[in-house]
């Protein structure tokens, strides 16, 4: 049957795709489409070692998801480190993603990667793996610029950038009551209402900062 083949192809095409993601999400979504594809097609022409290979396949994908949905938003998976705007660690980053941080700047005609004694960085880290970057300078009148909020295109699925936002307490401890984004990226504006920005002018965005 002619819908048959379709499946079965479309189940093959969805998972060499998926190996093409960068993303993680979407890597392990697309794949789990396809070994389900793939399963049910093979079960349905009785080619049973590929139906319980792509079964097995699927089940691992179930179980990433469902891990990586559940430590989304868990700060022990997540932590936040604070480094100086000249560490030598994060301008090896920067310089490594320059053209993706560029497109990620919120300030695009700042030079980000200049580091400045008045700018306060943080890597956000998953283990060992540097998965965010998050730079914010002191403008004065207790006004903090979001110069680069970043994440590596691997977890862009997600807001690892979050736990820099729920520990207000040390931009607080450097006299700053809001935090302002002043040209959002495009599609940024969900990411940013989840961190608890709110819009306020154009592409402008700000969060209040809690008192330390």
């Amino acid at each position: 049957m002619v819908w048959l083949e379709v499946v079965g192809w479309a189940g093959s095409v969805l998972v060499v795709l998926s190996l093409m993601q960068a993303r993680v999400w979407r890597f392990r979504v697309m794949n789990l489409v396809g070994s389900l594809l793939a399963t049910a097609y093979n079960a349905v022409f009785g080619i049973w070692a590929f139906a319980a290979m792509n079964g097995a396949i699927s089940l691992i994908n179930v179980y990433w998801l469902w891990r990586l949905r559940r430590e989304r938003d868990d700060a022990r998976v997540y932590a936040v480190v604070a480094v100086a705007p000249d560490d030598a660690y994060l301008r090896h980053v920067l310089a490594v993603h320059a053209d993706d941080v560029a497109r990620h700047r919120t300030v695009p005609a700042l030079n980000v990667e200049a580091g400045d004694g008045d700018e306060l960085a943080f890597l956000v880290v998953r283990g060992d793996e540097t998965v965010g970057v998050v730079l914010v300078r002191d403008s004065g009148g207790g006004t903090g610029l979001v110069l680069l909020d970043w994440v590596t295109p691997r977890f862009r699925d997600f807001t690892p950038g979050e736990f820099v936002y729920r520990g207000t307490d040390v931009f607080a401890a450097h006299g700053l009551r809001r935090l302002v984004v002043p040209s959002a990226p495009p599609g940024s504006a969900p990411y940013l209402e989840r961190v608890g920005f709110r819009r306020v002018d154009g592409d402008a965005w700000e969060r209040a900062v809690a008192a330390a």
